[in-house]
């Protein structure tokens, strides 16, 4: 009994090792009008198993190419396409390099250090400084997306300082939202929801009216009449 780890190694899976099988068989036969006859056949059976659509312009130029890739170049039949060649085939991608930016605070990322860098040149105007005042707002809300527990306004105030060259600063009786109000929906991040601390582990429910002095409501009844008048 023949198992398939004692067998050749299949070229292509999408393929099969039936189809493997018949384009060695076609290294087998000496007729050249008969090799390209099945070797037309086996093009037929690939593109029945392919996932590929055959509206698409190179999916038949692609089967010509597999069939030659399979019998490992060996091959010699008349393609309607030009024959791939091995190094072309086998050649590797060029390795994409790795972006070497370095992020000074990675809470904030590299999007906010360039909004900074460029908010920097701007000439000194209330926009700017409206607009340094927000970014510093975002900060604390992006630092607050890091750790919750240790953030202060004097650190967001350096770290802006830091980012911008010493180019930009906030005035002095500037007061940044508070914590539990940036952790809120209300808050510039809608994204964060602030779930408060339980107290004693005990919460508040509503409790049911239990007052027998106190009237309960009763619900009035709909009058309908009592002879109702025939919609004509």
């Amino acid at each position: 009994m023949e198992y398939n780890t004692q067998r050749k190694k299949i070229v292509t899976k999408e393929y099969g090792r039936n189809v493997q099988q018949m384009i060695e068989y076609l290294l087998s036969i000496r007729d050249r009008d008969l090799r390209n006859q099945q070797a037309r056949a086996v093009i037929r059976a690939m593109a029945s198993l392919s996932n590929g659509s055959r509206k698409t312009a190179d999916f038949w130029q692609k089967l010509w190419d597999e069939i030659f890739v399979i019998s490992d170049f060996k091959l010699d039949i008349d393609s309607p396409f030009p024959i791939p060649e091995r190094k072309v085939i086998e050649a590797k991608p060029k390795p994409i390099p790795y972006p070497k930016n370095k992020i000074r605070f990675p809470p904030y990322g590299k999007n906010i250090e360039v909004i900074i860098r460029r908010l920097a040149e701007e000439p000194d105007t209330p926009e700017r400084a409206q607009c340094t005042e927000q970014l510093a707002v975002q900060l604390k809300t992006l630092y607050l997306k890091y750790n919750r527990d240790s953030v202060s306004d004097e650190l967001i105030r350096e770290h802006l300082r830091i980012l911008s060259d010493g180019k930009l600063s906030l005035r002095s009786d500037f007061v940044f939202p508070s914590t539990k109000y940036l952790l809120t929906k209300e808050g510039p991040d809608a994204n964060i929801t602030y779930v408060p601390k339980k107290k004693g582990n005990k919460i508040s429910q509503a409790q049911p009216n239990n007052n027998p002095n106190q009237p309960k409501k009763s619900k009035k009844k709909r009058k309908h009449p009592k002879n109702p008048k025939p919609v004509l």
